[in-house]
């Protein structure tokens, strides 16, 4: 054990007396040692307390920004909304005015009266038009503001034939992009829009199950997906009830 002693002679001015210390040199060192403990847990408290005081000042900033996020996503919804609706109209307008006949400046089409003569056998239609499962994101709607289904799938996946018939369009517009119709006969038609590249050509006759086109992301679309449609005499109705989900 270390005896050694420190002594410190402290000579006062005047007539006070000389008073002398000792200390003995392991207790000076436990006095050092325990000086630099306090010393460095007051550093640290200073630079906790430094570092708590910038993340409060940011509390404001973040509010102000997270208000202003909140804001802009009920923009967002409301412009989302308008233009649902307001695809909604015009593809009923398509379907009063004729979009093909009246882009083309031609008269719509008269009906054969010579086929109400002898009935014809009702058209198979009820194949899946896709090889893929995919999503359906949107349906028919009763008020057939949205007159077909949405199909969410990959880009470039196949889209096959609901049924035989012949493709009276394979063509392209502001709404449908590039987009296919075919005529089953019987009055039924099927349209599949968006599609990214044609298969088939306007006049070809197609069987059930051929490939006819391959999805994409034309037109008014925000993603890959297929929209597929199944028209009675002109008049959309409900695909799931010609065409069975897998």
């Amino acid at each position: 054990m270390d005896e050694r002693r420190l002594t410190v002679i402290v000579v006062p001015h005047g007539d006070l007396e000389t008073r002398t210390f000792e200390i003995s040199y392991r207790k000076l060192r436990v006095l050092g040692w325990t000086a630099l403990v306090v010393v460095s847990l007051l550093v640290m408290m200073v630079a906790f307390w430094f570092t708590i005081a910038a993340q409060a000042a940011r509390v404001d900033t973040l509010e102000q920004e997270l208000a202003q996020l909140e804001r802009q996503r009920t923009d967002v919804d409301s412009l989302a909304s308008l233009l649902a609706e307001v695809e909604g109209q015009y593809a009923r307008v398509r379907e009063l005015l004729g979009a093909d006949g009246a882009a083309a400046g031609q008269e719509p089409a008269l009906p054969d009266l010579r086929t109400r003569a002898a009935p014809q056998p009702a058209p198979t239609v009820d194949l899946w038009p896709l090889t893929v499962r995919g999503y359906v994101t949107q349906q028919l709607t009763p008020d057939v503001r949205h007159p077909g289904l949405d199909i969410a799938v990959p880009q470039s996946s196949h889209i096959r034939a609901a049924g035989s018939g012949t493709v009276i369009a394979a063509a392209e517009d502001s709404v449908y992009g590039r987009h296919i119709r075919i005529d089953h006969g019987g009055g039924i038609e099927t349209l599949y829009g968006h599609v990214s590249q044609f298969l088939v050509k306007q006049g070809q006759k197609v069987e059930r199950g051929n490939y006819i086109a391959l999805s994409g992301n034309t037109g008014r679309s925000t993603a890959p997906h297929l929209h597929f449609e199944v028209r009675r005499n002109g008049v959309p109705v409900d695909p799931l009830t010609f065409v069975r989900k897998p």
